[in-house]
């Protein structure tokens, strides 16, 4: 009987002493306090748009169009894009890696899937970035010819 209540007592000891689902988290002091990230604000600048419109033309299924849409930052702090989304998974945009300089060209490269497409392909890029007033909606437009036509 004693060794049964000295395991019970050793196996409770252990159990409340020890709990799994907390072993990987960082243990908190009484001074940590929650902060949260403040978001940054760019000052703005202003940006001319050189290409806002991009037609292929006619191309056939299954090749890929590659367009580099050009703007140059016309103010007098960096332009940055943080980020560019297309309206369709078969159109990717690339943003620049680094800020634009004031007086510097950039480019926002954009790469079009044409396969399984055949049809009108009207295709358009949304720019987030700190220009006032905010870049227009890129768009890349033209025909896809279908393999059997």
């Amino acid at each position: 009987m004693k060794k049964l209540l000295l395991v019970a007592s050793v196996a409770t000891i252990f159990i409340s002493g020890c709990d799994i689902r907390n072993q990987d988290k960082p243990k908190k002091s009484a001074t940590d306090q929650t902060t949260q990230v403040p978001e940054v604000k760019l000052d703005p600048t202003t940006v001319q748009i050189i290409d806002t419109v991009y037609n292929f033309n006619k191309v056939k299924e299954g090749e890929i169009i590659e367009y580099n849409y050009r703007f140059k930052n016309t103010g007098d702090k960096p332009l940055v894009i943080s980020e560019t989304h297309a309206s369709c998974g078969c159109t990717v945009p690339e943003k620049p890696d680094h800020p634009i300089q004031p007086g510097e060209m950039g480019f926002i490269k954009v790469k079009f899937n044409s396969d399984k497409r055949p049809g009108e392909a009207h295709k358009t890029i949304t720019v987030t970035s700190n220009a006032n007033p905010e870049f227009p909606t890129l768009e890349l437009k033209g025909t896809v010819i279908g393999k059997e036509e």
